[in-house]
């Protein structure tokens, strides 16, 4: 058995760029772990979703751990920092928002989790988080640190292939005229700089289960739960990865667990 952590941002960034994964190496038997930095507060949530007395971080812990559970993880973990917010915002400069502490400090605290779970593999982000968001971005230099700290052999950047989605949105116009499709020269990364394809079209039941588990999250997901399912496997039924260290050109179609 080997153990795989994913570490994430949110509360439902899991579901995006490692729900597949996490589900398919659960169900090959590997421990699968998530640790999620930072409780989602700044979250956007629908008008009266939050029953009385209830606040979005705590919503959003209890959608983490029935997503989560859909997905195989057999624990989570919240670090508890304070969501900065999107990129550009007032929240950017709360000093005790994830995005401002200090990487050592939290690299630290990540790598006492992955020495305890003798971590095979860590997933974290590209260095521009996906798309620039700076919890995202705090992951990827965090994680980083953490997994030299804690001596993990395998370290693997999730990302967006960009050029999928270019090829999605060509092949389906009608997403961006629905949708406000995101700047393709910096989300995510070209598929020259990604080495890992993962076919995760098998996990599409308990992605897309898991992305309904995120109610507050509508807004995020609400587009894609109404998509035919060839469709959401076209969109969704590959996760997209760099392995750092990696020789060029590498073209692995799974993670070493």
């Amino acid at each position: 058995m080997s153990v795989l952590v994913c570490f994430h941002a949110h509360p439902d960034d899991e579901v995006f760029t490692t729900g597949g994964v996490m589900r398919q190496a659960a169900d090959a038997g590997h421990r699968v772990v998530v640790v999620t930095a930072t409780d989602g507060a700044l979250g956007e949530a629908p008008e009266g979703i939050l029953i009385d007395g209830e606040t979005l971080a705590e919503r959003r812990r209890r959608e983490l751990e029935e997503s989560t559970s859909l997905l195989g993880a057999e624990r989570v973990v919240l670090l508890h920092y304070a969501d900065s917010g999107m990129a550009g915002t007032p929240e950017n400069e709360n000093p005790a928002a994830f995005c401002n502490v200090d990487v050592e400090e939290a690299a630290a605290r990540l790598a006492a989790i992955l020495v305890e779970e003798s971590a095979d593999v860590v997933t974290i982000y590209d260095p521009n988080g996906g798309y620039g968001h700076p919890d995202h971005v705090q992951v990827h230099h965090v994680g980083l640190r953490a997994a030299e700290l804690a001596g993990v052999p395998h370290v693997y950047e999730a990302a967006v292939s960009r050029d999928h989605i270019r090829r999605l949105m060509a092949a389906n116009p009608e997403w961006s005229e629905n949708a406000q499709p995101p700047d393709l020269d910096t989300f995510g990364l070209p598929d020259s700089e990604i080495t890992t394809v993962v076919d995760v079209t098998s996990a599409m039941g308990a992605k897309r289960a898991a992305m309904h588990a995120h109610a507050t999250q509508i807004g995020d997901f609400g587009p894609f739960l109404q998509m035919p399912e060839e469709q959401l496997q076209a969109a969704f039924g590959q996760e997209w990865f760099r392995r750092r260290g990696a020789p060029a050109g590498l073209a692995e179609s799974s993670l070493p667990l």
